[in-house]
């Protein structure tokens, strides 16, 4: 028996331990030849297509740092990372690994092997790896950090070395077997599956930082949150943890279908974007401000931001005096504009959020552990279907978080707890499956 079926059938710790780790595994990369792939395309996802950056191979097995620990992964999930890294943009990552390979040689190679989420078994830990041993199931945050950098005691993103797991470095994810620093793993949530399991951490922990952690914008009872891109896979958490903390959360889509789905979560007030004007014009801004005081009598506490471009000055517009736009990214596009008016004479304030710490991610697991936050799983693919995943989050053709069944043979395996998830109910956990 190998090692891969060793972990699906369940083997105990000592038989996984007993088990020869593989010289080579099946893995999601990128190949370095191909770089220069897209050049001369335009931007617009439509003809630089993932599909033809993306493959599904064999790739060497990496030698374990002290810290480190090999993770059988089950599944694992599409974050926008792995379409940036398969679009080559807005750098090749190979940028990314030959800088790390300055200092961990093992990351410098032809192959870049993706994936920023997964879940799954741990079969091998480093000598300097004190919590993990084999056979415990995992999940996977995605900060890649130094934990003898004093800094990380006050706030791992504060880290002059932070790296993005699976998209800053290599032997990610979306693979076989994934590498992992120890302070990257969290306990599996025991009600969920592999699928539901992996699907979450990246985003949910994100999002959490974003509303609820001490660096985000403090969410207290009663704000009214704007959340752009509310049944995606950032803002369907981002509604979550609003309706959990007390919050009123206000969803912008772009569909009527979106609009439904997020009712279904219980988000009483949706605003269909696309009923407005030029949203990069304070015509558009207006507009949503006055259909934002229709639904909930006031301007908006805090604005979720992470759609960039085509959103931030509406943004910043929208805000109430004295309110605050919580930023943790830019998908359709990093070049901001916006009125600085409405800015300073309104003593709003712009805070950049970046991923989570070690602490947050505990947080946010937990609440998922206890049932009080759920998966936004749509659909799940084959690892050798992956790019076709990836192509769909490309093109925005799903809701919430799109899923990769690495080992797993199908959906539906490692639920521990069905008390738990009975008490749930399978319609909350898979409202995003349709």
């Amino acid at each position: 028996m190998t090692l891969a079926e060793a972990v699906v059938a369940g083997a105990g710790p000592a038989e996984l331990a007993s088990l020869e780790v593989p010289t080579r595994y099946r893995a999601v990369h990128l190949r370095k030849d191909e770089v220069g792939m897209f050049n001369g395309q335009t931007k617009d996802g439509q003809d630089k297509d993932v599909r033809r950056s993306l493959h599904v191979g064999e790739v060497p097995m990496p030698e374990l740092a002290p810290d480190e620990v090999l993770v059988a992964v089950m599944a694992s999930a599409i974050n926008f990372n792995t379409v940036w890294s398969a679009m080559f943009e807005p750098i090749p990552t190979f940028a990314f690994l030959e800088r790390f390979g300055r200092t961990d040689p093992r990351h410098d190679l032809p192959t870049h092997v993706l994936g920023s989420d997964a879940a799954g078994v741990v079969v091998r830990a480093g000598q300097a790896v004190r919590h993990w041993r084999p056979g415990d199931r995992v999940v996977t945050s995605p900060a890649y950090l130094d934990s003898q950098d004093p800094i990380v005691q006050h706030d791992g993103m504060l880290a002059a070395d932070l790296r993005a797991w699976g998209f800053e470095t290599n032997f990610g994810g979306l693979a076989e077997f994934a590498v992992v620093k120890a302070t990257q793993l969290l306990p599996k949530p025991r009600h969920l599956s592999w699928e539901e399991a992996a699907c979450n951490m990246l985003c949910a922990s994100t999002a959490y930082r974003m509303l609820v952690g001490e660096r985000g914008a403090r969410m207290k009872q009663g704000d009214v949150v704007l959340l752009w891109g509310a049944t995606g896979g950032l803002g369907a958490y981002g509604v979550q943890l609003v309706r959990n903390g007390g919050g009123i959360p206000v969803g912008v889509v772009s569909s009527p279908e979106k609009a439904a789905l997020l009712r279904a979560m219980g988000c009483e007030h949706v605003v269909d974007r696309s009923r407005f004007d030029d949203l990069t014009e304070e015509k558009g801004w207006r507009g949503l401000g006055a259909e934002v005081r229709r639904l909930v009598g006031e301007d908006p506490a805090i604005v979720f931001e992470h759609t960039g471009k085509d959103t931030f000055g509406a943004s910043v517009y929208v805000a109430k005096k004295g309110g605050k736009v919580v930023t943790c990214g830019s998908s359709s596009g990093y070049d901001h504009a916006y009125d600085n008016r409405h800015l300073w004479m309104r003593l709003k304030q712009i805070i950049g959020s970046h991923g989570a710490n070690y602490q947050e991610c505990h947080e946010i697991n937990r609440l998922i552990s206890l049932g009080m936050v759920h998966p936004t799983l749509s659909r799940v693919y084959p690892l050798a279907e992956a790019a076709d995943a990836a192509r769909a989050v490309q093109l925005n053709q799903h809701v919430g978080k799109v899923g990769v069944l690495a080992l797993a043979p199908k959906e539906d395996l490692g639920i521990e707890d069905g008390r738990l998830r009975e008490r749930i109910g399978e319609e909350r956990l898979r409202l995003f499956r349709g």
